[in-house]
């Protein structure tokens, strides 16, 4: 089983960003300037108890077993010349199956569930253990405990600041440990009731992905 390297930014819960292990798009000599981004605290201040919105987001989420929408993601990486921009379909299945089918700018399968993540490109699959890259497990849990509703999962690696009303609402989460901000600064999910429509995740080293969701219409 291969062994996972720790993340500099992650698509949804870095499941692209294990997709670069298998090579992506060709990398510069310079860099360009990272944008600056505000400071983040080595350690996230402990949150208070969910507020009555919070909660009925966090039900609404919970009631749905499965989930389909199509996704746009833009990932600013240091390491390339240009943004990457990728587009596909992500499914949800309860409790945890997490699943990335990428349609361009090239075809690749990405499922989380339990403590794998398996990526298949080009016809080699490649499987990683999560709990070897804390970074990549936080990540995805955090993503998998939005989508199954479970508040108590969520803030066993962040604290969740809630901001908002039912109709549109954005959970802003800080990695508690200092281990785990030396990767990631800061997630931001933005939805409306019981959908997700856009995920922003900012590395502690400036790279960041910003993923935007459209479920169809039920």
């Amino acid at each position: 089983m291969s062994r996972l390297r720790a993340p500099t930014v992650a698509a949804i819960a870095l499941i692209a960003a294990a997709a670069a292990s298998l090579g992506t798009a060709p990398t510069r000599a310079a860099p360009p300037p990272a944008t600056p981004l505000p400071a983040t605290p080595t350690l996230a201040p402990a949150a208070g108890p969910p507020t009555d919105d919070l909660a009925d987001v966090m039900r609404l989420l919970g009631a749905r077993t499965h989930r389909r929408a199509r996704f746009r993601e833009r990932q600013d990486l240091a390491v390339l010349d240009r943004p990457l921009v990728s587009t596909g379909e992500l499914i949800y299945d309860a409790p945890g199956r997490l699943e990335e089918r990428v349609l361009t700018p090239r075809r690749e399968t990405l499922i989380a569930q339990g403590d794998r993540l398996s990526v298949e490109r080009d016809g080699r699959r490649r499987v990683f253990e999560l709990s070897r890259a804390t970074g990549f497990a936080a990540l995805i849990g955090s993503l998998r405990a939005t989508l199954a509703g479970d508040d108590a999962a969520l803030r066993r690696d962040f604290a969740v600041e809630f901001h908002g009303d039912l109709a549109r609402w954005t959970l802003r989460l800080t990695p508690r440990s200092a281990a785990l901000a030396r990767q990631i600064a800061r997630i931001r999910i933005d939805g409306t009731r019981g959908e997700l429509r856009r995920v922003v995740i900012r590395s502690a080293n400036g790279d960041a992905s910003v993923m935007r969701l459209t479920e169809p219409a039920r």
